[in-house]
């Protein structure tokens, strides 16, 4: 008989983070009052400035056709953008607009990958990493990092995963969902592998400006002219701008790598909305103070949450110096009988949250770390507050 649906497909798991958060906002629907940590975006508005852009762009038309890789003005303010804020020069030849940060690693993937070559990824690592590596039939080849280290990624744990098959690793800093932050002599010690056994870094940079405690963001691309050649460096306007559901990602990377993922979308996608492209130009070229703003209220939450944590019995926690997350280790609760059901997951402990105390988090099993979870701080303090009283009862 034959197969009606591709093996690549039904070895792929639906993504945990989207479906708790759906599964949340079902009950919130049905009038349960449901505190949700799980939304890995913001919850501000898109800037009017940026809503009266898209908004311009179908009063005037812009709802047509535009060149695969974007059109010419955004690949120019994308360009501004990496030389102004990472002293990184890429021509607009260099750089490609996508549907999002996470269509740009997948093209890029897509791009890179023949049938069986391995892709490195650090563990704990974002939910769709390995699936979508599966999904251009490469081989997730999934590190463990230790909590000792904050779950970077060392120069034995690097080299031990390197094949004669090695296509490319995956860093990401600020990371999800561990909030961790690489510096640069640790990217340092990265690129000078990569390069030596000429692997491709893909860089997921979607988080670069939502850093706290005086860290700076680093690009591995702007070390290096070598590493550079060799990095595919990702990032978006989701976080920063609060556009999530306007999709809109860039990638930037030699001419040869961003030509072959031209390829790629011009046929699975053809190019980006419109709309949302003359929208993410008026973004990167109009004023940042939203963006300052939520910073400073992300950065009052994430002490708020790591005050309470510190005091609360039987949690750990990974310190987040970036993003809107923090790792939560829940191992002691482990073996414990909460209203008569068995803790021994992150699944267990998530749904007996969910159903006993009405909160939504995401099991580390979600992340290749099942001893965690993580909660999202991209929600109100008021939220915050709540959320973490019922989590402290439920423990007690």
């Amino acid at each position: 008989m034959k197969k009606l649906i591709a093996d690549r497909v039904k070895n792929i798991s639906p993504s945990m983070t989207l479906a708790i958060t759906a599964k949340a906002k079902e009950l919130k629907s049905q009038g349960i009052d449901v505190i949700s940590f799980g939304a890995g975006e913001p919850d501000f508005d898109t800037p009017i400035h940026i809503q009266q852009a898209g908004i311009e762009a179908i009063n005037k038309g812009f709802t047509r056709y535009t060149p695969v890789n974007g059109i010419l003005p955004l690949r120019e303010a994308v360009a501004k953008k990496l030389l102004k804020d990472n002293g990184l020069n890429y021509s607009i030849d260099e750089i490609i607009i996508n549907s999002g940060a996470k269509h740009s690693i997948s093209t890029a993937l897509q791009a890179i990958c023949n049938p069986g070559e391995e892709v490195i990824i650090p563990v704990p690592y974002w939910v769709s990493y390995p699936e979508m590596v599966k999904l251009a039939e490469g081989k997730p080849i999934l590190v463990d990092t230790k909590a000792e280290n904050n779950f970077k990624l060392t120069k034995e744990e690097f080299l031990q995963a390197i094949t004669p098959n090695t296509k490319a690793v995956i860093i990401n800093s600020p990371a999800n969902p561990i909030g961790t932050v690489y510096s640069k002599e640790e990217l340092e010690v990265i690129g000078k592998i990569a390069i030596d056994h000429q692997i491709y870094i893909i860089s997921d940079e979607i988080y670069e400006k939502l850093i706290y405690d005086n860290k700076k963001h680093i690009s591995i691309a702007s070390i290096d002219e070598k590493f550079k050649e060799w990095t595919i460096l990702i990032n978006g306007l989701s976080k920063t701008y609060a556009m999530t559901g306007w999709r809109l990602g860039y990638t930037a990377a030699n001419k040869e790598v961003i030509n072959a993922m031209g390829r790629v979308q011009s046929h699975a996608l053809s190019h980006p909305s419109s709309i949302t492209q003359y929208a993410g130009l008026a973004a990167l070229e109009g004023e940042k103070d939203l963006t300052n703003k939520m910073i400073v209220e992300y950065d009052r939450r994430r002490l708020y949450m790591v005050n309470r944590l510190r005091g609360m019995r039987d949690l750990g926690f990974i310190y987040p110096e970036g993003a809107f997350y923090i790792f939560v280790d829940i191992s002691k609760v482990f073996g414990r009988k909460i209203n008569g059901v068995e803790i021994n997951s992150s699944l267990d402990f998530a749904n007996e949250l969910l159903e006993q105390r009405k909160v939504a988090v995401i099991p580390g099993v979600a992340f290749g770390a099942d001893h965690y979870i993580r909660l999202s701080y991209a929600t109100s303090l008021e939220i915050i507050e709540e959320g973490l009283n019922r989590i402290e009862d439920f423990i007690k």
